[in-house]
């Protein structure tokens, strides 16, 4: 038996080499189905990856609270020139929060500001950042000379600063900040910190704003607070409008994973007590991780049926290439019927060379599909030598995504492939094998 497996095996292949242009034409197509399935799959898992990293770059035990400019108020400033808007998150909210709820562990105040930093008549303009000394490692920022503040500058309200990389290289391009004092519009304040390059997060749907960090100064909240107070006011051409807000967000750490979500809504409950207006939003990021899970196998399912259908191309080319060879070949099986083949013969040597095409462009597919994390970087290099104004305005998540393979798409892919192979090449063999032995060897 095995012996009749291998010549079937042998005479499969010599009668597709006979053929070649052809049979690699039908591999082709299979090669194209395979390599786009492990392609679309591995970068649908890298740009769920990159989502989730995100995510959990927020902390899986945090609530994030923002304060949000109603809707309503910021309509009513249009109509007076000289209006005032309190909003927001108050330190009275916090401290109310960190008592009232028994599984808030930590809570972390910001107040953040668009502001204009000078040294030596270099001007640029960032974020000012209030925070206490816990935001570097909230934020997963990384000391690159001197330190970051201490408990000690947030208790005794020093005007003391840390700088971004991107601030510290626009305001001191040939020399060492760390000492020196910039001016942060009428106060100064002396840099003891320098931090490393920070990439900017995305937004996460609509519940977070993207955050660029390397435009960045970080002083101690209680400074801001004393130094700069909670009135901004901003001035246009014949007019001001001024904002009070407080603070701009609050990180609540919780206690334990478990208590998360309960917290959350505590959370809800008390500010809506305290809130007449929606000034104020919650982020959950265990929540986001969820849904981005969710939506995870969503969209790998989504793209894995898109790539089946190149699959399933491929398994039709197979049909057609291969109900032409039993036209080619109708004497052929005439004259191997008249010396004795069985119908089963003539199946299996049909299937065997359908088989045979699939496994050869799944295996190269499979090539094909290991190379797609080399290929996008090659791709990505090539298009920002060749056009970088065009890779500038591409999302973020085309710039950086890194394709990651899923290693259950290499066997299912090379399954499909044989199974659409045996599938689609059923028919021909069958058609093949209910040939009339006299009408076949009469065929011309």
């Amino acid at each position: 038996m095995l012996h009749l497996w291998l010549r079937t095996w042998q005479l499969g292949i010599k009668s597709l080499l006979l053929h070649p242009l052809r049979s690699l034409l039908t591999v082709l197509g299979i090669f194209i189905g395979v390599a786009s399935v492990i392609w679309l799959l591995a970068i649908g898992e890298g740009i769920s990856r990159k989502a989730q990293e995100q995510i959990e770059g927020l902390g899986a035990t945090n609530i994030i609270v923002r304060s949000i400019k109603p809707p309503a108020e910021a309509t009513e400033n249009t109509s007076n020139s000289h209006s005032i808007v309190p909003y927001g998150i108050t330190r009275a909210d916090f401290e109310r929060l960190a008592k009232t709820i028994p599984t808030i562990d930590r809570v972390l105040p910001i107040r953040e500001l668009r502001y204009r930093f000078g040294y030596l008549g270099r001007m640029i303009e960032g974020r000012l950042v209030g925070c206490t000394p816990e935001y570097a490692e909230v934020n997963k920022l990384v000391v690159d000379r001197g330190r970051f503040l201490s408990d000690v500058e947030l208790r005794e309200k020093w005007n003391h600063c840390v700088l971004a990389a991107g601030t510290a290289e626009r305001l001191f391009p040939f020399e060492d900040p760390l000492g020196r004092a910039i001016r942060v519009e009428e106060g100064f304040y002396v840099v003891v910190g320098v931090m490393k390059q920070r990439s900017p997060t995305a937004g996460i749907g609509g519940s977070l704003a993207a955050q660029e960090f390397n435009n960045d100064v970080y002083i101690p909240i209680s400074t801001l607070w004393s130094r700069i107070g909670d009135l901004i006011v901003t001035r246009r051409s014949g007019s001001h409008e001024g904002e009070i807000v407080e603070v701009s967000q609050v990180t609540l750490r919780v206690d334990k994973v478990e208590h998360v979500m309960q917290t959350a809504d505590m959370v809800k409950e008390t500010l809506k007590r305290h809130h007449r207006s929606d000034d104020w939003s919650v982020t959950v990021p265990l929540e986001l991780l969820e849904q981005a899970r969710t939506t995870r196998m969503m969209f790998i399912i989504f793209m894995g049926l898109i790539a089946a259908i190149s699959l399933v191309v491929g398994g039709i080319g197979i049909m057609n290439i291969m109900l032409a060879t039993v036209t080619e070949r109708t004497r052929e099986i005439g004259i191997r019927r008249a010396l004795g083949a069985k119908r089963r013969d003539i199946i299996r040597q049909f299937l065997v060379e359908t088989v045979a095409l699939s496994i050869i462009g799944g295996a190269t597919g499979i090539l094909g599909g290991l190379t797609c994390g080399p290929m996008m970087e090659a791709a990505r290099a090539l298009l920002e030598r060749a056009a970088p104004d065009v890779m500038e305005q591409l999302p973020e998540v085309i710039r950086t995504v890194t394709p990651a393979v899923v290693p259950w798409s290499i066997p299912l892919a090379f399954g499909i492939s044989v199974t659409i192979g045996v599938i689609f090449g059923l028919y021909p063999a069958m058609r093949a094998a209910a040939l009339d032995p006299i009408e076949a060897l009469r065929h011309e």
